[in-house]
């Protein structure tokens, strides 16, 4: 292996203990000028050496392209475990550790369906965010921009075109919009009940709850509507008024002062 200053070293891969679960692997030289751990998964490939990578390309035995780092993404995503970690890389070495958990073979099936059905690869993006879905069980497009490496407005045409195959679903306004897994997916993967755990309440049981509250309390505020169905100020005062208007509310005060007792 070719380190930054084209001296030869040792590539070292070794096997972590369960604990940590993983296989390692070390390179010397630190990242090429110009990659970064951010920019990793879209920056134009830099070989160390182009004329030795132009004749191995023409021997074949690599490619040219330099896109290894994808392959290893997709290698690893597609099958349900965890994305590969470089964040061990130092300026003297490049560190990859993949993680051994055992492979997610729900998963792993809905995606050779998914694509047999369209006939096209899931995108490496797609692939990252279903992982960030499955991780952390709902994501924004800002959240999901940050792994992609990518910007917001290219995370959130990932996210819709998912949500369009029908794989994740799209939950609140514009502004504020989350994605969670769809529904058919967690079923899929043997998770009923994580589809009605992510997606949250509808607005009926919001209705419901609030309703609960001031029959125990004789009175709710906006505030406490907020805190019960864990709802932004906007959402709060929108369900409020939608109360009011079917008569199951009425309001009592203005602005700050206001609270709402049953009609």
């Amino acid at each position: 292996m070719l380190s930054k200053d084209g001296t030869v070293g040792r590539v070292v891969v070794y096997k972590q203990d369960e604990e940590i679960g993983a296989l390692s692997s070390s390179n010397p030289g630190g990242l090429v000028d110009g990659v970064t751990l951010a920019n990793l998964l879209v920056t134009e490939p830099r070989p160390r050496n182009p004329a030795l990578a132009d004749a191995m390309k023409r021997v074949g035995v690599v490619e040219r392209s330099g896109r290894g780092v994808d392959k290893i993404f997709r290698g690893m995503l597609k099958f349900g475990r965890p994305a590969p970690d470089y964040s061990y890389t130092t300026a003297q070495s490049v560190v990859l550790r993949l993680p051994t958990a055992e492979a997610d073979l729900d998963f792993r099936r809905l995606v050779v369906e998914h694509e047999r059905a369209t006939n096209a690869e899931l995108p490496i993006d797609s692939l990252i965010a279903l992982a960030a879905l499955r991780e952390t069980k709902r994501v924004t497009a800002d959240e999901l921009a940050v792994q992609i490496q990518r910007d917001t407005a290219s995370a959130k045409r990932t996210l819709e075109a998912l949500t369009e195959a029908g794989l994740v679903e799209a939950h609140g306004s514009t502004r504020g919009r989350s994605y969670t897994l769809s529904a058919s997916l967690y079923q899929a993967v043997g998770d009923k009940a994580g589809y009605t755990r992510q997606a949250g309440f509808t607005p009926i049981q919001h209705e419901q709850m609030v309703l609960n509250y001031v029959q125990q309390h004789g009175q709710i505020q906006r505030a406490e509507v907020m805190d019960l169905c864990r709802l932004s100020p906007d959402q709060a005062a929108k369900l409020l008024k939608r109360m009011k208007d079917k008569g199951t509310l009425i309001q009592q005060g203005e602005r700050r002062w206001s609270v709402y007792k049953l009609g």
